[in-house]
């Protein structure tokens, strides 16, 4: 019997493999939620898109410059009704932490959540932010 020859079906089961050997930490289905970070003239604002999760189910922390958001997402689903048919959406344990300059002033960080979204506001040390130094003619 003749079988059509599937070129990537060896690839598929590498990736598979891939996945199995080193666990979903570095698999495709690893959750690491989206963040974006913005300068303004007097702070630094990280928003961590967390949808699904209340406040308590996050933690943040910072140590070293380093700001740390950690968290956890429960897989539920109801033993009694239906079956799935498909699970797009990443579980589990999920860590980002983004590195901020030394003027980042650590004592005056502020965070809230709503509808899903970390917002995180880290000012900026007084001596850190622009000033205007007046010359003086002689």
């Amino acid at each position: 019997m003749l079988t059509r020859w599937d070129p990537f079906r060896d690839l598929k089961g590498v990736e598979a493999e891939f996945d199995r050997m080193v666990g979903q930490a570095f698999s495709k289905n690893a959750w690491v939620p989206a963040l974006d970070i913005r300068e303004t003239e007097d702070r630094f604002e990280v928003t961590v898109d967390l949808p699904g999760l209340r406040s308590q189910d996050v933690e943040l922390t910072f140590e070293d410059g380093m700001l740390t958001v950690r968290g956890q997402r429960e897989f539920s689903r109801d033993e009694n009704e239906g079956q799935y048919h498909r699970i797009e959406r990443s579980y589990g344990s999920f860590a980002r932490s983004v590195r901020l300059p030394r003027v980042a002033d650590s004592e005056h960080i502020e965070a809230s959540f709503d509808n899903g979204v970390l917002s995180v506001l880290v000012p900026k040390r007084e001596e850190a932010k622009a000033r205007t130094i007046e010359v003086k003619a002689t």
